[in-house]
């Protein structure tokens, strides 16, 4: 039978000291709704698309546990992940260090409602934990082709805009951990992936986006017996691969801005602002897009329930269960001027921008954190460089960097929007994350 349940592998600094363990693994997993009422919405708000969710899972080696978790949310914030970690450790015999708190990065959920999730996040987590039963793993990969690199030359203007660059950086790659009773029943499944949640964010409605879709489809084909636990990979300059309903509706807005004198065309005002609804071609493209967000969470979730039945390796049923973190620093720049893109920014020494990196490791699989959103090419350099062959990194996690994006070292050389607006000046990040996060996995090896 195949194997569909999940991982979840836990971090920290303190289980490094103890021998080497190798016991029987227990996973639980569960799912919260925390899909707010209509009255509850916030202003600019105007409905509820679909539901979204926390999803947690926590796995016990027999001598610690640890607890992967992922928030329907734009990001969250790192006073949410502390309060969170350490009420797990408190009340859940989870090492605050071993909770990974990931966010999906959906741009239709408003950004303040996560700050109010801290003890929902904490309930869901110790549901999973009552749910704790001997189980197994195995690790897959597949490919799925819905991402495409966002930065390109416009050929009008010929300056760096938004598009899809079919010639750009851009991994294909599909991690999937599964997790399964001894029986065979599934228990949850995480999957890895680089793209931008960012179909429905002009619709002013909640919305999980192609996470949310992709998850739901899974949970649904499995007939509701797993939860279904996104990870964020390095989709920092990663789009949607169909994406033209969004640079219509955006022309849609400079025009109706230019009529009241106001120009955004190298701008981008935050969700609809300047579109009437009610326009024929308006409501359209908006239809198209909440199509497009399920036709592509639904072709995500075929490829990772492709790699649950065909592709993933031999199982495990025991695994040794360990992780470190640790924080790197690199100079950081005030911007001074403005626009969106196409034009090189002005500066100004700041600050030195602290960066948290995670290790989570279960046996020889790893999965890399990074509190912000981070280009496609850091994380393909890690899993080039790292000695173990099942390595991902999982972005917007445990908090969030005061850097905004996190180019690659080459990229800082583009006028992309990503580049101008970063808060780091180039030349420290790539390989401070990637050195970083090496030293974790040789940390974390087992004597």
């Amino acid at each position: 039978m195949t194997f569909q349940s999940l991982v979840v592998a836990g971090l920290v600094v303190g289980c490094l000291a103890s021998p080497p363990v190798s016991a029987a693994l227990s996973v639980g997993a569960a799912r919260a709704d925390i899909t707010p009422s209509e009255k509850a919405l916030p202003k600019g708000y105007e409905g509820i698309n679909d539901p979204i969710f926390i999803r947690a899972i926590v796995v016990d080696d027999g001598a610690t546990r640890a607890a992967l978790v992922t928030v329907d949310a734009g990001g969250l914030p790192t006073d949410v992940y502390t309060q969170v970690s350490q009420q797990a450790e408190r009340e859940l015999r989870i090492p605050a260090s071993h909770v990974l708190l990931t966010a999906t990065h959906t741009h239709s959920v408003p950004f303040g409602i996560a700050r109010e999730l801290a003890p929902r996040i904490v309930a869901a987590i110790s549901q999973a934990a009552g749910r704790l039963q001997p189980a197994r793993i195995a690790y897959g990969t597949g490919v799925s082709y819905i991402n495409v690199n966002r930065n390109i030359i416009d050929p009008k203007t010929h300056r760096w805009w938004e598009g899809p660059n079919y010639e750009g950086v851009s991994d294909k790659t599909v991690a999937v951990l599964d997790f399964e009773a001894l029986d065979g029943r599934p228990i949850a499944v995480y999957y890895n992936y680089a793209v931008h949640a960012v179909l429905n964010g002009q619709l002013d409605q909640i919305s999980g986006d192609i996470p949310g879709a992709a998850s739901r489809y899974i949970e649904d084909s499995l007939d509701d017996q797993a939860v279904a636990v996104w990870s964020t990979g390095a989709a920092g300059d990663q789009n949607p691969i169909y994406f033209q309903q969004t640079y219509d509706l955006r022309d849609i807005r400079i025009k109706e801005h230019a009529t009241r004198g106001i120009d955004i065309s190298n701008a981008m005002p935050p969700g609809g602002q300047g579109l009437n609804k009610r326009d024929p071609r308006v409501a359209k493209l908006m239809k198209q897009q909440r199509q497009m967000a399920n036709s592509m969470g639904q072709m995500l979730g075929e490829e990772v329930l492709h790699v649950m039945r065909a592709n993933a390796e031999r199982p495990m049923t025991e695994a040794r269960i360990a992780g470190a973190q640790k924080s790197v620093s690199c100079p950081g720049r005030k911007r001074t001027d403005t626009g969106r893109a196409g034009f090189a920014g002005t500066y100004v020494d700041a600050d030195p921008i602290p960066i948290q990196l995670s290790l989570v490791r279960l046996g020889d699989i790893a999965i890399a954190g990074v509190n912000a959103e981070v280009f496609n090419t850091i994380a393909q350099r890690l899993k080039s460089e790292s000695p173990l062959k099942h390595t991902m990194m999982a972005t917007l996690t445990n908090g969030a960097a005061p850097s905004g994006y996190i180019p690659n070292d080459a990229a800082f050389g583009y006028n992309t929007f990503e580049v101008v607006s970063s808060k780091l000046k180039p030349g420290c990040a790539e390989t401070a994350i990637v050195d970083g996060l090496l030293d974790l996995i040789g940390e974390t090896a087992s004597p």
